[in-house]
């Protein structure tokens, strides 16, 4: 039900758009779809006894994203975009329930499928350099977050390390005020804050974005801003960003706890991620380091554990950790840069390499370790752009864990779109 009408609102849109003026419509979206072969077990106990399923194997076939924008220009500076995401294919919840009491789920293991709002928002430009956003959008913490289109990394799936730590896509319901000065480009955030009690070990704050109800929690408001520099006739960018909020009480209904620690905590979250891209003579090279520190995750774990188990509540079990980090390169070399027949013909083939690290859950003092979480994977393979809107992904990767668990190697091919259909 709730798709059809998702289609019923965008065919309406779409519909009452071109009768105002087709001119000034814009139509567009990305897409992926993934097989891929895992030489690892999907068992939940994998890790707790691992020794019990060495050599297992298991396949996956998904639409990790199916997405589409829908944006108008009013005129006089006035403007809107929405932003329609389906994600991967099936429901999953008592699956998911199952891996969650048996206290190993991971942030990998998608929470069957989605449909979501991923973009409202009304803008009023006032100039390139100064423009006020406001409604439900990006909160461009991350180089994922920043650009989370497919054709804006090598590999099948997006990078693991941002997209484990982060909420990916993170979306968010606030007000911006953004603006392009040439080679620096400004972005300063004001959003409804994160729920501390959807934070968890396999992907320290990746949940808190994420509401059961029909509006956002805004009892606490999170604070981001993001940086963007240029140079060499912008063949090179970097950026920084960063994020800061309370995490605690942004639940409903309010919540005023009479526990003395819970009552002095506040569980602040600072978060800061620096990233950079190059393109150029047939390269492209990519790169991000990640950082988040939450003030009392000790308080937080034991408390969102004990009262998810009291109540039946849709909280996040497991302990989150203090800090999580993750670091990731990539660069790829197009093989047919020099070949002037192939490149008039806008085709491309790339052969990438990818290496990151990342633990979504270092433990506060006197907290449980969970050593499953630090993960080092390396993948290498091939993106072949036929057209510029379109690429073909193949990657043989490696997940390397600490020496008492499994290594977790696949094989993946994907194909994904990113373009505008029509454009104003």
């Amino acid at each position: 039900m709730a798709i059809r009408k998702l289609f019923l609102w965008l065919a309406l849109t779409v519909c009452f758009s071109y009768s105002l003026n087709a001119q000034k419509l814009t139509l567009g979206g990305y897409g992926e779809v993934a097989l891929s072969r895992n030489f690892y077990s999907d068992n939940v106990y994998r890790y707790s006894n691992a020794s019990q399923h060495t050599g297992e194997a298991h396949g996956r076939f998904d639409v990790p994203h199916a997405v589409f924008y829908v944006g108008y220009d009013f005129g006089k500076g006035w403007s809107m975009q929405s932003e329609i995401e389906f994600e991967h294919l099936g429901t999953g919840t008592e699956i998911e329930k199952e891996f969650e009491e048996a206290g190993e789920w991971e942030a990998e293991t998608e929470r069957g499928g989605e449909v979501e709002l991923e973009q409202f928002w009304i803008q009023k430009s006032f100039a390139p350099q100064l423009n006020v956003r406001m409604g439900h959008m990006v909160v461009p913490v991350g180089a994922l977050n920043n650009a989370h289109e497919p054709l804006n990394f090598f590999t099948v799936y997006r990078p693991e390390g941002e997209a484990t730590m982060l909420p990916s896509t993170w979306h968010d319901t606030g007000v911006s005020i953004w603006g392009d000065l040439g080679t620096w480009k400004y972005q300063l955030l004001v959003v409804s804050g994160l729920d501390a009690m959807m934070f968890g070990r396999d992907g320290f704050i990746n949940g808190g974005a994420n509401t059961p109800f029909k509006f956002q929690v805004a009892n606490t408001l999170g604070f981001a801003a993001r940086i963007d520099k240029s140079f060499f006739e912008k063949r090179l960018k970097m950026g920084v960003s960063g994020y800061v909020g309370n995490t605690l009480r942004n639940t409903f209904p309010y919540e005023k706890f009479t526990n003395e620690s819970l009552a002095a905590a506040k569980g602040t979250l600072l978060v800061g991620t620096y990233d950079f891209r190059y393109k150029g003579y047939g390269w492209i090279v990519r790169g991000n380091a990640d950082f988040g520190y939450l003030r009392n995750a000790g308080v937080i774990s034991k408390y969102k554990s004990s009262k998810g188990a009291a109540s039946g509540a849709p909280y996040d079990s497991t302990p989150v950790g203090d800090k999580a980090m993750a670091f990731g390169f990539e660069a790829g070399y197009d093989l047919l840069s020099h070949l002037a027949g192939v490149r008039d013909e806008e085709q491309q083939l790339y052969l990438f390499a990818r290496c990151e690290w990342y633990n979504p859950y270092i433990a506060e003092s006197g907290q449980g370790s969970a050593q499953f979480t630090e993960k080092l994977r390396l993948a290498a393979g091939i993106n072949w752009y036929p057209v510029p809107q379109i690429a073909v992904k193949a990657e043989y990767s490696h997940r390397f864990l600490a020496p008492q668990y499994n290594n977790e190697p696949s094989i993946s091919i994907g194909v994904a779109y990113e373009g505008f259909f029509n454009s104003k």
